[in-house]
């Protein structure tokens, strides 16, 4: 099981990454919560730790993305991307495995 990471979003993680000073060894951790209808949200955030025997790690481009195994279960097949463009700028992870079934809310 396994997701990517884009060459887009990897380069943005590591170009934040060096202007915000981060120290060596540190990852990007993704958190999946419930989201309702719309499917499941993502959280990215920066650490340092990493515990093999609750975490999975992926490295992509020069990055590593660390985040639970129970989560990990939910991210086969995502991809991470990050887009810069008129409609903004922002990372999206698309996930095959949960699209939206609401048509009111339109998968937001």
């Amino acid at each position: 099981m396994a997701f990517m990471v884009t060459e887009a979003a990897a380069e943005e993680i590591k170009r934040i990454m060096e202007s915000q000073k981060r120290e060596e060894g540190t990852v990007v951790r993704m958190g999946v919560a419930g989201g309702g209808c719309a499917g499941l949200q993502y959280a990215l955030g920066f650490d340092t730790s990493f515990d093999p025997k609750i975490d999975t790690r992926y490295e992509h481009h020069g990055v590593s993305i660390v985040t639970r195994k129970d989560f990990a279960l939910h991210l086969d097949g995502a991809k991470i991307d990050f887009a810069d463009g008129p409609t903004g700028r922002g990372f999206a992870v698309d996930n095959p495995n949960y699209v939206s079934r609401c048509p009111g809310c339109g998968g937001h």
